[in-house]
């Protein structure tokens, strides 16, 4: 009962600054009973608060909130962010009257409306600072206080009134700045529609309403609402938005949709498989928002530094009119002017701002055009890495085999062999485990999983079961061997590729060739990969025949490829590959799962891809197209710049302006107007990392300069035989415990001077003219054991 009136709800926080004042919202908010969860998001100014509904209501978080002046208010679900348009009825009154006041030069008197400004703006930073000194957080509220309360003392009431005006007009202006900001988390939080159709009814229901397997109308020019699969109708459906696809996407009966993406012409009917909650645009909009809240090590060492900074520059501003004073130092006045400046100009709310707002930036960008990145540390992580290992099958290629040919012994009937396979088969995800049962039921054989007994898988070589009395093993050639081994029919001999065991323990029934064909735009982003100075490394548990088909595919492209691997070598591999710099791995199956966690930043086939790759992974990409990996290490590198400079604006302005104040002109108007000038610029520069990409360089599109992506060449390679083809032994001693089984796996290095000695595919034959995919040969074996 709990859990169910568990809430998550949004609040815009316009009197949020920076990162200072985050600390204050989560002292106020963390204390109050219900409140389980404070996450703050300090681009956009959003609070968001998990709290129990029974114990503390969304209008008891605005007034906590409103009590320190920090202008909360609850952001229904579905809202975007309200622009504000224009300053607060105090602020323009301040500004008036210090307007006003400029005018004592013509009438003397007119220098107490200066006065008037500070009373009209001082309650509201006065009652911030309290709450601040309350919550123990020492913040830019305070320092604003005590320069006014400064220049007041000295009777200089025009420079008191600048400060106040401008610090108020500051935080509209970094408001109306950041509105970009919010926009862009608002096109990720309000991509799907609030309301569906039922098709039953023919009501109009709130999607939060819908239950799965309920079936919903989708009209052309419609949003989708929720994720599901299309039962009926046909149409092509924009996904842009979510995964970054700039075409559109042919949807038909079985086809998968998700919510947010547009229906854009037909009607189609989709039955729900999850709630709203569990969509993946709301997943998308989750992962940004924790994203961004979860520091990265700069923005933590830059919020540490803060917290040692601030008081250090209000010590030495004290010491600045203290000492002096004690001294009896004549000119005393501009000493006070002085430690006034240092005062101001030691603020550092563009300092603070300068890393959450570029993080905030290119994590929603990412995010918009297909990557989701699960913190700011993998950006910075993204930006300096050196290799990227792709795991080929469903990664480079499009893990959608196609059976070509299906050979077997003759004393088993075809309809009865592909009646096992099917029915095994059926129990796995794994893609080629689609394609035989696709096979078999196009030859009218229906597979019946429940016949089946005892089934296993085994990572990286296939997959047993038990059906109709009889043992078999369905798998690559490491398969064999394990159907050897574990019945204890071992034999020296490793050829496994002939039709019967010496002791007749374990049959060869079968082999059935089947085809993948290599993603669109996978040469083009390994080229993109090698133009940024950044390795590509292929890792399969493929035979490195079909490895090195793949390379050839991709002309050569990729610099290190390693074949016949199990998930634990994948991962080794990537350990190494992290001693000679950081590492990125792609992938999107089970066996990706370890190598993806070693890794120094995980990359998962988000739409495609299993859950455990999802949830091992750093960040998740939601279309298939690897071509966005590039795009998004460009994204990180632009970003590190900003940082840079955002420091440098930010520390390169005050040091300015203190160097002036020591050379005998300490202008307190001006160090305010250099802080309020160095959060606006450092907050815009940001907002650069959010305009659409250009590009980089002119060059040819790939079709044109790489060829037809998908050529035949096949058979140059049948012409040449390598002696790779002839080792066996694929299982590890250690696993099998048998001496009869070895371990070999192939590492093959190649560039573009050894191109034309890539190892061929032997014992391949090419049917009905389809020599455009990758090759993937199946075996099936019967396992009789001996009678002594």
């Amino acid at each position: 009962m709990m859990v169910e009136n568990m809430n998550r709800s949004n609040f815009e926080v316009l009197g949020m600054c920076c990162a200072t004042e985050a600390t204050l919202v989560e002292r106020i908010l963390n204390p109050l009973h219900g409140v389980k969860h404070v996450s703050v998001i300090v681009p956009t100014r959003t609070v968001t608060v998990v709290h129990d509904l029974l114990l503390i209501s969304e209008s008891q978080i605005v007034d906590a909130l409103n009590t320190a002046r920090l202008e909360a208010s609850c952001r229904p679900k579905g809202e975007t962010n309200n622009e504000k348009k224009w300053p607060d009825i105090f602020t323009m009154a301040c500004g008036l009257l210090l307007l006003l006041s400029f005018l004592k030069y013509i009438c003397p008197s007119l220098e107490w409306l200066a006065l008037g400004s500070v009373v009209i703006g001082f309650p509201k930073v006065l009652l911030r600072a309290i709450a601040s000194i309350r919550a123990l957080t020492l913040n830019i509220n305070i320092l604003v206080i005590l320069a006014v309360c400064g220049t007041v003392a000295l009777q200089d009431f025009t420079d008191g009134g600048v400060i106040i005006f401008l610090f108020s007009i500051a935080q509209w202006l970094e408001t109306r700045a950041t509105h970009k900001a919010m926009v862009a988390m608002s096109s990720l939080t309000n991509m799907a529609p609030q309301m569906a159709i039922v098709v039953e009814t023919g009501e109009r229901v709130d999607v939060n309403d819908v239950k799965i397997n309920t079936i919903l109308a989708v009209k052309a020019g419609e949003a989708i609402p929720l994720d599901g699969v299309v039962v009926e109708g046909k149409c092509e459906v924009d996904e842009k938005m979510l995964t970054g696809e700039s075409f559109p996407v042919t949807k038909e009966s079985d086809s998968l949709v998700w919510a947010g993406t547009i229906n854009m012409n037909g009607y189609i009917s989709v039955r729900t498989t999850v709630l709203a909650k569990d969509t993946v645009v709301a997943r998308m909009s989750r992962f940004v928002e924790e994203a961004s809240s979860r520091k990265s090590k700069a923005q933590r060492f830059i919020d540490n530094f803060a917290k040692y900074y601030i008081p250090a520059v209000v010590l030495i501003s004290a010491s600045i009119a203290v000492v002096p004073a004690a001294l009896n130092v004549t000119d005393i006045e501009n000493w006070f002017h002085l430690s006034l400046v240092v005062l101001l100009s030691g603020c550092p709310c563009a300092l603070i701002l300068s890393t959450p707002v570029a993080i905030f930036c290119a994590l929603t960008k990412a995010a918009i055009s297909g990557l989701l990145l699960k913190g700011g540390d993998y950006l910075e992580t993204l930006s300096r890495i050196k290799t990227v290992a792709f795991d080929k099958t469903g990664t480079i290629t499009r893990g959608e085999f196609v059976v070509t040919d299906f050979s077997s012994a003759d004393e088993f009937n075809n309809e009865t062999l592909l009646y096992w396979i099917s029915s095994i088969e059926s129990k796995s995800s794994h893609p080629v485990a689609g394609a035989l049962v696709e096979y078999a039921m196009l030859n009218s054989i229906k597979p019946v999983p429940e016949n089946v007994e005892n089934f296993q898988n085994f990572p990286g070589e296939g997959i047993f079961g038990r059906i109709d009395g009889k043992d078999i093993y369905i798998g690559n050639r490491r398969i064999g061997l394990r159907a050897v081994c574990e019945r204890g029919d071992c034999i020296q001999s490793h050829e496994i590729s002939s039709s019967k065991k010496q002791c007749g323990g374990e049959t060869l029934v079968g082999v059935l060739s089947l085809v993948d064909a290599c993603r669109t735009g996978a040469l083009e982003a390994i080229e993109e990969l090698k133009l940024l100075g950044v390795r590509s490394v292929m890792l399969t548990g493929d035979t490195s025949q079909v490895a090195m088909y793949v390379q050839s595919q991709l002309n050569n492209a990729i610099d290190i490829v390693h074949a016949e691997l199990l998930p634990h070598d994948k991962a080794k591999i990537i350990e190494n590959l992290k001693k000679e710099g950081p590492t990125a791995m792609i992938g999107d199956g089970i066996n990706d799962a370890p190598a993806l966690a070693t890794a120094d930043i995980g990359i998962s086939m988000g739409i495609s891809g299993s859950a455990l790759a999802n949830e091992t992974s750093h960040a998740i990409l939601m279309s298939n197209d690897i071509r966005k990996v590039p795009e998004a290490i460009r994204l990180a590198r632009k970003t590190t710049r900003k940082l840079i400079e955002n420091v440098v604006i930010s520390v390169g302005f005050k040091c300015g302006i203190l160097a002036l104040a020591i050379a005998g002109y300490p202008l307190v108007w001006l160090a305010v107007l250099t802080d309020v000038g160095t959060c606006l610029l450092v907050i815009l520069n940001s907002m650069l990392l959010l305009q659409e990409n250009h590009k980089y360089e002119e060059r040819e599109s790939v079709r044109s300069k790489y060829g037809k992506f998908l050529e035949d060449k096949t058979k140059p390679l049948l012409k040449k035989q390598s002696s790779i083809d002839e080792e066996k032994g694929l299982i590890s001693g250690e696993e099998c415990g048998k001496e009869c089984c070895i371990s070999v796996t192939h590492h093959v290095e190649t560039s573009k001077e050894n191109k034309d000695e890539s190892c061929g595919v032997s014992k391949m034959s090419l049917l009905n003219g389809n020599d455009n995919g990758n090759f993937m040969f199946v075996e099936v074996h019967v396992v009789k054991h001996c009678n002594g």
